[in-house]
């Protein structure tokens, strides 16, 4: 069975949340997933996962991978130390690396990483590169 991320188009598994309307969200009354974000396609749901990346920098101050992650998937839903081991592993950084929210090769092995953990099938490139291109659209 395909996971739910990548059905949803939603690789992060970003929850629904009616404070943000995502640019390629399907609407509302099409969605057959309550509790999770779904994107018209995969290249949608890698933007909308980096831009929430780049958010936690911009908004929230967080600084390094372990910070990120802490946030992403918190303990009362994760195994989040494990989490942040394997996002490292993955990215081949230290927790403490302090990634370049504005660096392309950065941001999709972030979330090209994050993906994997969710989803336990590695990320199509194309896919998470063709999100970091609709961030400027």
């Amino acid at each position: 069975m395909t996971p739910r991320g990548l059905r949803n188009n939603n690789p992060g598994n970003i929850r629904n949340s009616d404070a943000t309307d995502w640019k390629g969200e399907i609407a509302t009354e099409k969605k057959r997933d309550n509790a999770f974000e779904e994107f018209k396609d995969m290249a949608h749901g890698y933007r909308a996962l980096i831009k929430l990346l780049q958010n936690y920098r911009r908004k929230h101050g967080l600084q390094t991978i372990s910070d990120f992650i802490n946030r992403w998937a918190p303990r009362t839903e994760n195994n989040t130390s494990g989490y942040i081991t394997r996002v490292c592993r993955e990215m081949q950084v230290p927790t403490s690396f302090v990634p370049d929210v504005d660096d392309k090769g950065t941001m999709c092995a972030l979330a090209a990483a994050i993906s994997l953990v969710e989803n336990d099938i590695p990320a199509v490139m194309a896919d998470v590169e063709a999100g970091w291109e609709l961030l400027n659209e």
